[in-house]
């Protein structure tokens, strides 16, 4: 954008986004724990919130309060993996990582830690923004799983171009203003086009909230328009939602392993680039819409891994709308379904696998259970359900399954509600046989 040399174009000293957040929540959270017991306090988000390594593009050169939680989380004895996301650039992570590195690498006890932190440590980041992944964290941390997704529903901000039939209507500033921006302080956060707000005064890449120009009036003003003006009030995207909507405990166990899929879409190769972190660095206005624009219509077009965007645009309705209000029983609430017997099978080819489901719905609402196949990287194998609806089903496994093959099934509950919510339990059937 010939804007540099820059001496700075980081965080400013009056900008506290996450804390305004956070207070929000505050305000919100004895209408929230009414309907879900298990949010954390405002008390313990509060005392997580840190500055990260912030000075400067891809600077890791000093420790940060950030980078030194990220440390110590990294190097506790809890069990279980430590998932850590990067929504811009990962240069704090790769200074928790580099001061670890720094400290015990000519330590007995090295080869302990480094194993350590490379079977506990899992990265989701929003492609490689400040280059400190190719450049520091690959290189030094080759085995620490990176994961990166595909084929997930489009929460960015051109979801609006090429969105399906089924999509379209959960972008609209009708929808919008009934199910968001309309509810609460969190309501009142959650930007939208032409809001009339601007997360940094003078951003030239931020014109979302200006209503009533045109996109050749914005360049004429200095902007860097890259997506296309929307309708005011419609649906301003988080490009980077992907990197956490399969943390979400619904039942689809997403975070299990990177492949298994979810609400954030599937895995892809970690040697993969992302197209928005190439583009953020170079090429022209025109050259990052139609990027996106392609990216957005190949997602479109994968056909065989479900779409999760109405599951879950109605469940960030439900939870706006849980926030203002007080009585349970004012507000929509997901079914609970739960499959008998484990949730992991060893199968052999050729054996009949029977699965029942038995749901609950908290508001009394009659629910709706759905099975179906989803597919999985490179290792599925096809099977046929006798029935797709009901509280039973079956299928047997072919023939002609391999030995390290999955079979994932999904059991989707659904209240039947003008708004519906949805939720799931999965089976992974692993085959030994063949």
């Amino acid at each position: 954008m010939n804007e540099c040399p820059c001496e700075s174009w980081r965080w400013a000293e009056n900008e506290r986004f996450i804390h305004d957040i956070v207070e929000a929540y505050e305000s919100s959270y004895p209408n929230l724990k009414t309907h879900n017991p298990e949010y954390p306090t405002p008390e313990s988000l509060k005392s997580v919130i840190r500055y990260g390594n912030i000075e400067f593009d891809g600077d890791f050169s000093e420790d940060s309060p950030g980078s030194k939680l990220i440390r110590e989380l990294i190097l506790d004895d809890r069990p279980g993996k430590l998932f850590i996301t990067a929504w811009g650039g990962a240069s704090t992570i790769a200074r928790a990582l580099y001061t670890i590195q720094r400290d015990f690498e000519f330590n007995n006890e090295w080869p302990e830690i480094r194993d350590k932190i490379n079977r506990k440590v899992v990265l989701l980041p929003s492609g490689d923004q400040d280059n400190t992944i190719a450049t520091f964290i690959r290189p030094n941390w080759p085995d620490i799983e990176i994961r990166q997704f595909r084929q997930s529903p489009n929460y960015g901000y051109v979801a609006q171009l090429n969105a399906s039939t089924e999509n379209a209507p959960f972008l609209t500033s009708t929808w919008m203003k009934e199910n968001i921006s309309n509810q609460g302080e969190f309501g009142e956060l959650y930007r939208v086009w032409g809001d009339g707000k601007q997360m940094v005064v003078g951003d030239k890449v931020d014109y979302f909230g200006m209503a009533g120009y045109t996109n050749e009036q914005l360049k004429e003003m200095g902007y860097f328009v890259w997506m296309p003006v929307q309708e005011k009030g419609s649906w301003l995207g988080e490009g980077d939602n992907h990197t956490v909507m399969n943390m979400l405990g619904n039942g689809l166990r997403a975070f299990e392993k990177g492949y298994y899929g979810g609400w954030g879409g599937r895995m892809v190769s970690p040697s993969a680039t992302s197209t928005v972190a190439g583009m953020s660095s170079s090429g022209s206005a025109e050259d990052m819409a139609a990027a996106l624009s392609s990216q957005n219509r190949t997602q479109s077009n994968l056909k065989d891994f479900p779409n999760y965007f109405p599951e879950a645009q109605r469940d960030f309705a439900a939870r706006l709308k849980w926030s203002v209000t007080p009585n349970f029983q004012d507000a929509n609430h997901a079914p609970l379904v739960k499959i008998e017997g484990p949730l992991t099978l060893l199968a052999a080819p050729g054996q009949k696998i029977k699965l029942h489901a038995d749901s609950y719905d908290p508001d009394g609402d009659d629910v709706t259970i759905q099975w179906y196949q989803t597919p999985i990287s490179g290792s599925e194998t096809s099977v046929s359900f006798s029935t797709s609806l009901g509280n039973s089903t079956e299928f047997t496994i072919p023939e002609d399954a391999k030995t390290g093959q999955e079979i994932h099934v999904i059991a989707s509950a659904k209240d039947v509600t003008d708004s519906p919510l949805t939720s799931y339990q999965r089976v992974v059937v692993q085959i030994n046989g063949n």
